[in-house]
């Protein structure tokens, strides 16, 4: 499995951006592609969930500089997974072009630049481990993807081992939770994901992720969100 940021995906087309599934001439293998967009405040985790969902460590993380995100700007990964599920009685790989946005939602013109096809699944990444409100976050995503940004999301709770550590039985976790979380989390479709960011090899934290972007997208046919760019942010 190869690793390409954007700029090598250009020079390989079995990397070129798809929508759905399609057939490659290496053996008419079926290809699923997502566009998958990382969203969080700073030091939420956001890049390390890019790296479990990619199994590597493409994207920078800010562990070494307390208090400060290292991204300035998106950055695009992305990683194939060879027969990575059956559909229809045939092994299919699986294509993940993952977005790391900075600490704000992305503009639109840039979203669209890298996404021309639109965005599969949006990826709410929220530190578990500390008190955090990010009030505009739902009217950003109706801002740049309409009332429908709610079918391809899924929220994901980093850190959540300094929970157990503190003795918080995760099932339990939302219900203790501030009232905007809890909303956020019964909202969208995607459901809730857990990461134990003690684990250091991000392929096996990241597997049950990317099985849980798949079933995400199956409900919703593999299509993606437009972006609208008509909107100021």
């Amino acid at each position: 499995m190869a690793l390409h940021t954007e700029q090598s995906r250009h020079g390989n087309r079995c990397y070129g951006v798809l929508s759905g599934f399609d057939c490659h001439g290496d053996g008419e293998r079926n290809v699923l592609s997502l566009n998958l967009l990382l969203v969080g405040s700073k030091q939420s985790g956001r890049s390390s969930v890019g790296n479990a969902l990619i199994g590597g460590e493409g994207f920078q993380t800010g562990n070494c500089i307390p208090g400060i995100s290292p991204s300035t700007e998106c950055q695009l990964l992305s990683r194939k997974y060879q027969n990575f599920f059956r559909r229809q009685g045939a092994e299919s790989d699986l294509l993940l072009r993952v977005v790391d946005t900075p600490p704000r939602w992305p503009r639109p013109q840039k979203l669209l630049q890298l996404c021309p096809e639109g965005v599969h699944i949006i990826v709410l990444v929220v530190r578990a481990d500390l008190r955090h409100e990010d009030t505009h976050m739902k009217e950003y995503a109706e801002s740049l993807f309409g009332p429908d940004w709610r079918r391809h999301t899924l929220l994901v709770l980093t850190f959540t081992d300094h929970l157990k550590k503190a003795g918080f039985q995760l099932h339990d976790y939302l219900t203790q939770e501030s009232d905007w979380l809890r909303s956020l989390s019964e909202e969208v479709e995607g459901g809730v994901f857990f990461m134990d960011n003690s684990c250091d090899w991000p392929s096996i934290r990241g597997r049950p992720l990317r099985e849980q972007l798949l079933r995400l997208s199956a409900r919703n046919h593999h299509k993606a969100l437009t972006v609208q760019t008509e909107v100021s942010l």
